[in-house]
């Protein structure tokens, strides 16, 4: 693989792949590595000739700056995972914050309603800064493909709106989430929980889970009043936000027949760490 930091040594390793007719697959991460990132990676070896792994901390989507500073970084740790899973023609982009943000990005996207809720609604500008990182990436690097986790699935909602805003030619391909044996969903911020609050996490996926089972005695209205009550039961637990929205715009759902696709989509505070998740509760495309 090749390790680059800058955008004008990644234009060059890139140029050959312009030409010809590979193509490039696209892995945005903010790094510390695991299972699901590797999914995404491997993923993308399979269906493109030449694959790129960015690993930036992106602080435009951050709006709290302690949660910015508390991210993981292990980028060390980071390479040589990716060392002993890409091919020699493969790219891991490592840039600095002035290398991709070289002046202040001004630019606002509008999504509509789609990130005023659920996360926006919490997290006010952040799916402006993932809009902002992503554009940058998709518009320097040009991938044909690009791999994101259905864990972050009001993000890959977003992301696929974004291209149609941008024009990009872009393809957004969503990966299934990848969970620990004990249903907990991975992330990169499960590196900061302490054991017990790591297993207070299961918690959250479990309560999904179960949502699923009791979506036949429950409409969606009770059954979202149910699973909130009981993760606030844990004295260790805060629910953020459970919605239960339809697939494609995440409106909230009256019934279990009011979409095809149909989430249950959930934020946590456990102590000082904020954990998200979701499970399809309805697929009548299965």
């Amino acid at each position: 693989m090749k390790i680059v930091s800058k955008k004008r040594d990644l234009v060059n390793l890139l140029k050959p792949c312009w030409k010809g007719p590979d193509k490039i697959g696209l892995v945005p991460t903010m790094g510390a590595l695991h299972q699901g990132h590797l999914s995404l990676i491997l993923k993308a070896l399979q269906e493109n000739s030449c694959v790129l792994v960015s690993i930036f901390v992106n602080p435009t989507q951050f709006n709290d700056s302690e949660d910015l500073n508390n991210y993981p970084r292990k980028n060390s740790e980071d390479l040589a995972i990716l060392k002993d899973l890409l091919r020699q023609e493969d790219i891991v982009f490592i840039p600095e914050e002035a290398e991709m943000y070289p002046e202040r990005d001004m630019r606002r996207f509008d999504f509509g309603h789609l990130d005023k809720i659920m996360e926006g609604a919490h997290r006010p500008g952040h799916f402006n800064g993932v809009a902002q990182i992503v554009s940058k990436l998709f518009d320097l690097i040009k991938p044909d493909f690009a791999y994101f986790g259905e864990k972050d699935l009001q993000q890959l909602i977003i992301l696929k709106k974004l291209t149609d805003i941008t024009g990009s030619n872009t393809t957004i391909i969503s990966c299934p989430i990848i969970r620990d044996n004990d249903g907990l969903a991975m992330s990169s911020r499960n590196q900061l929980l302490s054991k017990t609050e790591r297993k207070e996490a299961t918690n959250i996926s479990q309560a999904l889970f179960d949502a699923a089972k009791l979506k036949k005695q429950l409409s969606p209205i009770k059954l979202r009043e149910s699973i909130i009550n009981r993760i606030n039961s844990n004295p260790e637990l805060e629910v953020e936000y459970f919605e239960i929205v339809d697939g494609f715009e995440l409106k909230p759902v009256s019934s279990w027949e009011s979409s095809p696709l149909i989430y249950g989509c959930i934020a946590v505070k456990l102590g000082s760490i904020r954990l998200i998740d979701n499970y399809k509760l309805v697929n009548k495309k299965d």
